[in-house]
């Protein structure tokens, strides 16, 4: 079978789970003082995790939900902003193979710190489960992970967690259902493309994974779809914003699967959204937007990663709220650090 998923591997990222939250009486989210580590390697019963540092400006929820439809759990995490008040944007962030909802916490505080709300999904067929058991079947727990079923299954946890975030009678109030987008790193591109509207057909009919809610995506080295030939034909069908982000050395070498970074380059080309852009980095790393701080090389990793904080959030500023002054600065404030920059479309 024709597989959906591409077998991008990314590193390690630990996981955290926390009770749910309690909401003070001025409306803001009590942020977890104490979280307890529950990785699928250790179980429930796993050693605690050290306190976080307390952020002043962002709260850390940790919330264990389950699809019973599908019986399947979905834990979540979300960054909370702590003083922004009437309703705020959301964005729905899906984390590559071997990941977990702790990873991209560094774009997740940082758009939290500037008022928008950002839901970090885990998706247990492909998270950081796959590292445990005995190292000689990595390479089967890797490539059944990129499985199709589970490559469908993600789709559908971002509008899952998408249906029970807007419904909780403490969080939905607070957040904005016009102003909600999707960002995905590697395998999580993947996902939040099919979200986004990729059309793959199987047995004569397109499946139905499209999220409607969504209104833009940030695609931080999306590869293209393992086994599928046609990028046009699957990525046409996206004709919503999209922010491509990549690098010249964004590689992925793993056992039976190779991706060089000029196919982040042919999925921007196949995009059919009428507004997208491309920021393509000098150097980097496929991992480099993980939470590692040194792949890449420590100072361009920094780097990088600073400049890709800035860009996401003048993105989703121009898609929500049409303030595209941020967004047409930002190639000439980092343009020592560009190898290309492409934006196509009248505006955003």
């Amino acid at each position: 079978m024709i597989r959906l998923a591409s077998a991008a591997l990314l590193l390690l990222a630990t996981g955290l789970c926390a009770a749910a939250p309690d909401i003070r009486g001025d409306g803001r989210v009590e942020p977890q003082r104490a979280l307890v580590e529950r990785s699928a390697a250790a179980g429930p019963g796993g050693p605690p995790a050290p306190t976080p540092a307390v952020d002043p400006d962002v709260d850390v929820l940790d919330l264990d939900w389950r699809d019973s439809e599908r019986g399947r759990e979905v834990p979540v995490r979300l960054y909370w902003p702590t003083r922004t008040t009437g309703a705020m944007p959301l964005v729905v962030v899906s984390h590559g193979i071997g990941g977990s909802r702790r990873g991209y916490s560094w774009l997740g505080r940082h758009l939290a710190r500037n008022g928008m709300v950002s839901l970090h999904v885990q998706h247990v067929g492909s998270d950081r489960s796959v590292w445990g058991g005995s190292p000689l079947a990595l390479v089967g727990r890797l490539h059944g992970a990129a499985q199709e079923a589970e490559a469908i299954d993600r789709a559908r946890d971002i509008r899952f967690a998408l249906d029970r975030v807007l419904a909780d009678v403490r969080l939905g109030p607070r957040l904005d259902p016009g102003r909600i987008a999707a960002a995905g790193h590697s395998y999580g591109a993947n996902t939040v493309m099919l979200a986004s509207g990729a059309q793959v057909v199987r047995d004569g009919r397109p499946l139905a994974l499209r999220e409607p809610r969504l209104r833009a995506a940030l695609l931080l080295s999306a590869p293209p779809f393992y086994g599928e030939d046609d990028l046009p034909a699957i990525l046409g069908g996206v004709t919503l914003p999209t922010l491509h982000v990549t690098a010249t050395e964004d590689v992925i070498r793993i056992p039976g699967y190779y991706s060089p970074a000029r196919d982040r380059i042919q999925v921007f080309d196949a995009m059919g959204s009428r507004d997208k852009a491309l920021a393509v980095f000098e150097g980097g790393s496929h991992s480099i937007f993980t939470d590692r701080a040194a792949t890449g090389g420590v100072e361009l990793n920094a780097r990088v990663k600073e400049a890709t904080k800035g860009l996401a959030l003048a993105f989703l500023r121009a898609v929500f709220d049409g303030a595209d002054d941020a967004w047409r600065q930002w190639p000439l404030q980092h343009r020592a650090l560009l190898a290309r920059w492409v934006h196509q479309g009248s505006g955003l």
